[in-house]
């Protein structure tokens, strides 16, 4: 049975939401940077810790994550920073 939802791997990256990660400080220029990112169809992509395994345990019924989706870390300010550039709706 197919997802209601399924990622569309041929849409590109689009624009950065928010600041880069050097301007909020968030990388050292060697390691990873956590970003978002829009793609053309209008999804969201997000780059950050996957901490898929350390919230295996504990975590609410609700919330399901198949074989193939990553529970994914970003600080705070990343998500902030990209406020004004999610619409409302």
């Amino acid at each position: 049975m197919p997802r209601p939802w399924e990622a569309d791997e041929s849409a590109r990256l689009k624009r950065r939401l928010g600041k880069s990660p050097g301007e909020l400080g968030n990388t050292d220029k060697i390691s990873g940077c956590p970003d978002i990112w829009e793609l053309e169809n209008g999804d969201i992509a997000v780059i950050g810790r996957d901490l898929t395994s350390v919230y295996a345990e504990g975590r609410p019924g609700e919330l399901k994550v198949d074989g193939d989706e990553r529970v994914v870390v970003i600080p705070r300010n990343v998500l902030i920073a990209a406020k004004t550039d999610i619409p409302d709706a």
